[in-house]
């Protein structure tokens, strides 16, 4: 298993888009995501809402085998949310509590 990307979602889309000139590369109408330019480029996402009618997370986490760590989740006892689920927009994610009671959204590209 092996984390692929960290996107905190935080609202602040003057400040990335218009003071700071990152360019938007995903815009779903509740959330958008922007990116420096370059490879392996800086990202980070604001959101309206979570998808799926769910609240907005503290962070997203994309990792590379979501049942994988679907299960470490289970055994290590922490609190899942929702899902997973197979959401429309091409993702396979769920959310989880971590040890700090922040909203985490784990998401697996499909």
């Amino acid at each position: 298993m092996a984390v692929i990307r960290i996107v905190a979602n935080i609202a602040a889309k003057a400040f990335y888009g218009d003071a700071l000139g990152m360019n938007i590369v995903m815009n779903l109408g509740w959330i958008m995501t922007f990116a420096a330019e370059g490879s392996m480029a800086p990202q980070i996402s604001v959101a309206s809402e979570g998808g799926s009618g769910m609240p907005v997370p503290d962070l997203s986490i994309e990792v590379d085998d979501l049942s994988d760590v679907h299960r470490r989740m289970h055994a290590g006892g922490f609190t899942i949310e929702y899902g997973p689920a197979t959401e429309p927009w091409g993702v396979m994610r769920f959310y989880v509590r971590d040890p700090f009671g922040r909203l985490i959204n784990v998401l697996e590209h499909r």
